[in-house]
């Protein structure tokens, strides 16, 4: 029996680009069962848009949900998620346009691989009218070589742990993975952490194609962090505590939450999750006095903490002059 696959969009005042998005959703050379739309208290003309559209389109099942007070991102994805009944669920955001074929090619995925639980695809970056900018997400984002051969060989977590790679736009899971996953703990952004769940308790992949046309318009909900030498520049004027507070947290809940995984998680994973708490607690507590920094940092570095946890030299550096 084919699986029955859902498409999980959240919207928030995205009146201006979902008309786009909505059509290429119906438009899938393999059509979702379902949609869920889950409106964050949009006080513009997006439920008209989607009462509109819909009303036009071929027999699919929606449902949609308003919230009358904004719960955030994460937050609505995961009343989103949790209503969707498919046994496949595509994340979808309301600002992107879908490639006719991207639920296809991930259904393939799943189809082939039962153990698989969570599958990603690369994205083409365009402007605010849908022009290409000459770039993909994955390359914007500075994945690497070596992380993408971590995912394909079955070891994500030693990608997710030194950072998110992993976005919401391009995903497809098993309905039982958000089940696993909730309830999604405030210092995650809700597919981070669905990756990480996936990653250290099931299989998951990347797909290295384009899927998507992901927007960036200046008013996205959440985009493209900037990784050009002028964002690297700013990261290390930006002041280190709060960031390294949020770091630390969501550390700690991983490793919390990580005990109670079903199914469990291997002894080696935990033992992973544990060092990356110890790496994040080591850099939450450095001193002020930036030379103080210096002999732990150094530890960290010898002890290999800053390549397996993070960006290398990069967040050495970011250690070493970043003002508290």
């Amino acid at each position: 029996m084919a699986a029955r696959v859902s498409v999980a969009l959240c919207t928030y005042n995205g009146a201006a680009y979902l008309e786009e998005q909505l059509l290429s959703v119906l438009g899938q050379s393999l059509r979702p069962d379902e949609i869920v739309v889950s409106d964050d208290g949009s006080t513009d003309e997006t439920l008209d848009v989607v009462q509109r559209v819909i009303s036009a389109a071929p027999a699919v099942e929606v449902l949609v949900l308003t919230n009358a007070t904004a719960l955030g991102v994460t937050a609505n994805f995961e009343k989103a998620l949790a209503a969707c009944t498919g046994d496949l669920i595509a994340l979808c955001d309301q600002d992107d346009v879908w490639w006719p074929d991207r639920v296809e090619r991930m259904v393939a995925e799943f189809t082939s691989r039962p153990a698989l639980q969570m599958v990603h695809a690369d994205a083409r970056l365009v402007d605010a009218a849908g022009a290409p900018l000459g770039l993909t997400l994955l390359q914007t984002l500075g994945v690497s070589d070596a992380d993408r051969a971590a995912v394909h060989a079955g070891h994500a977590t030693d990608a997710y742990l030194r950072r998110n790679i992993v976005t919401g736009a391009t995903m497809m899971v098993r309905r039982e993975l958000v089940e696993r996953s909730r309830p999604f703990p405030a210092a995650w952004v809700h597919d981070e952490w669905m990756a990480m769940v996936a990653a250290a308790t099931g299989l998951v992949d990347l797909l290295e194609e384009p899927l998507t046309d992901y927007r960036q318009h200046g008013g996205n909900q959440i985009g493209v962090t900037t990784l050009d030498a002028s964002g690297k520049l700013g990261r290390l004027r930006a002041p280190r505590t709060a960031r390294n507070a949020r770091l630390l947290a969501r550390a700690a809940e991983l490793q919390r939450r990580a005990a109670t995984f079903e199914p469990e998680a291997s002894a080696s994973v935990l033992a992973l999750i544990d060092a990356k708490l110890a790496h994040e607690a080591r850099r939450s507590a450095l001193p002020v006095a930036r030379l103080l920094r210096v002999g732990p940092i150094v530890r960290g570095w010898r002890s290999g903490d800053y390549s397996r946890f993070g960006l290398g030299l990069q967040d050495v550096l970011r250690d070493l002059v970043q003002p508290v």
